[in-house]
């Protein structure tokens, strides 16, 4: 069974394209990733995918049931963590907690205090009084409480700290290990590549590519490392040239032979010839509309 399957998927505001044609499928128990930067549709797809908006065409599914006409049900099955996250003021954090928990018609009163626990959330504390990465957390505790079957999470580390990070991607990790679906939309790439198996990349509201992570970083291009001097003259496949006093460093996609043979003309004290990370493979797809 999909988790999720999005067939032409479309909504306007107004004349004002959202999205367009949106297709992509995300079979049960994946960690998958959604990448583009803010304004590229991320948050249009998830708010239309879980019925918060209504699409202009297309249609969607989680676990085969319609975000139209089962919506509810959907719901019940998902935690959903937006971009930000607004709380009614004058409430303490435990009684959010379980205010959100009560929503939901269950207990999860052992699961948030482990939650609390591992996040270093003071509960105490009421929630307008929270700082930016403290309401992130009490966010997280609310979509993940329940324990649901599909996460949805909408840039869901803003404002954390690092070590915050890290615990909240063990704790990904586990729920995913478990057999949760977890859908990550995210504009920070080491976020995708560390802990995503397959990704979808997003530009202007259209998918341009989707596959593998793997696959996703395979490039022609290589990342070149020197230190020393050399005149690359009119060598051809050279791209994102920085110079310093120490050497330059580029990403080349031409002929490594002649590339090897214009080097062996200069004054080289140290080289490296490594693969791009997925950042620098995320802007060529932004760049030129698709890998090369």
């Amino acid at each position: 069974m999909d988790a999720i399957k999005i067939n032409n998927l479309t909504k306007y505001y107004g004349k004002v394209c959202g999205i367009d044609n949106v297709a992509l499928t995300v079979s049960k128990g994946e960690f998958f990733g959604f990448i583009g930067p803010n304004g590229a549709g991320k948050s249009t797809t998830i708010r239309t995918l879980l019925g918060l908006i209504r699409p202009t065409s297309g249609s969607a599914s989680v676990f085969d049931m319609d975000i139209i006409n089962d919506k509810e049900k959907i719901l019940a099955l998902v935690g959903y963590l937006p971009s930000e996250a607004l709380f009614y003021p004058g409430m303490r954090v435990r009684e959010l907690i379980k205010f959100s928990a009560d929503l939901r018609k269950k207990n999860c009163q052992a699961a948030a205090a482990r939650l609390c626990e591992r996040l270093q959330l003071d509960t105490s504390r009421k929630v307008e009084d929270l700082s930016f990465g403290n309401r992130k957390k009490a966010a997280i505790i609310c979509a993940l409480q329940h324990e649901p079957d599909l996460l949805i999470l909408d840039e869901p580390t803003s404002g954390l700290d690092p070590l915050m990070q890290k615990e909240f991607f063990d704790i990904l990790r586990e729920r995913n290990k478990a057999g949760a679906t977890i859908f990550l939309s995210s504009h920070i790439l080491s976020e995708i590549q560390q802990n995503c198996s397959r990704a979808a990349i997003i530009r202007e509201g259209r998918i341009i590519a989707c596959d593998s992570v793997e696959a996703l970083s395979k490039t022609n291009a290589k990342r070149v490392n020197i230190q020393g001097t050399v005149d690359l003259g009119h060598l051809c496949g050279v791209r994102d040239l920085q110079k310093s006093d120490m050497g330059m460093n580029f990403l080349y996609s031409g002929d490594m032979n002649t590339l090897l043979s214009t080097l062996s003309t200069g004054d080289i004290q140290d080289l490296s010839i490594a693969e791009p990370d997925l950042e620098e493979i995320f802007l060529h797809y932004y760049e030129d509309g698709g890998a090369k």
